[in-house]
């Protein structure tokens, strides 16, 4: 059995796992249903807590714009190895909101820790190549470019994800709440060594390349409607 054995057995998700997303800044991606990655991670490892398990590692509240409140889950996903054993841990972050402004008003959720363990273990699954093809075919790849550089008529412009240019180019002019202390706080935690001494360089890169793919020169910039975007960005980039 080769390392890429159990990634192929899990990277096809069936039609009917998969759902077209129609509205919003994610329109055009597709969602997985979760219940599909939990029969995949059954059918190939055991049931959960015999071949597969997690231990929720954090959940928090943190403040948004406009009164909104985000809620986040970090987890550890264990496989039982067929050599013996649980694997080292997976880490996972996922989000919800708790407190959501719509056009009525505010909304609270009381299902909001229980939705952010979901998209937690979804992003911890990635590691193990669960659902795949569904990520390697939502943004370009190294090969995409290779085939735009021998092919310079067919170039087209990189995607800009949800963040687009007539938003980049309101941030100098229109004013934006800036993340409180707390959040920065949070984040210089999200990037610190294990004994929370000194900033990892990779981790504090990968951060940084976040932030400035949407728009911003510093953590400092940041605007409160996009932290659980770069918290949740971030913890993909874990996972």
């Amino acid at each position: 059995m080769t390392n890429l054995d159990y990634y192929d057995k899990l990277r096809t998700v069936p039609e009917n796992a998969q759902k077209k997303i129609t509205g919003g800044r994610l329109n055009g991606k597709t969602d997985i249903n979760p219940m599909w990655r939990i029969k995949a991670l059954t059918d190939l490892y055991g049931p959960c807590g015999i071949g597969w398990k997690y231990s929720i590692t954090d959940k928090r509240l943190e403040q948004g714009a406009d009164g909104e409140v985000a809620a986040f889950v970090d987890i550890n996903l264990y496989i039982f190895r067929l050599e013996g054993g649980w694997s080292e841990p997976i880490p996972g972050t996922g989000g919800s909101m708790f407190v959501a402004k719509e056009k009525g008003g505010l909304y609270t959720s009381d299902e909001c820790y229980k939705m952010a363990l979901t998209d937690a273990i979804s992003v911890a699954c990635k590691a193990l190549g669960v659902g795949a093809d569904i990520y390697w075919g939502a943004d370009a790849t190294k090969y995409d470019r290779k085939a735009c550089s021998e092919n310079p008529e067919k170039r087209a412009e990189p995607k800009q994800d949800w963040v687009d240019k007539s938003r980049k180019a309101r941030l100098s002019t229109e004013p934006s709440t800036t993340l409180s202390t707390a959040q920065i706080a949070a984040l210089t935690r999200a990037v610190a060594t294990p004994d929370g001494l000194k900033k990892d360089p990779d981790k504090a890169a990968r951060l940084h390349q976040i932030i400035s793919d949407m728009g911003y020169a510093s953590v400092k910039e940041v605007g409160q409607a996009d932290y659980a975007e770069v918290v949740r960005r971030f913890g993909e980039g874990q996972a």
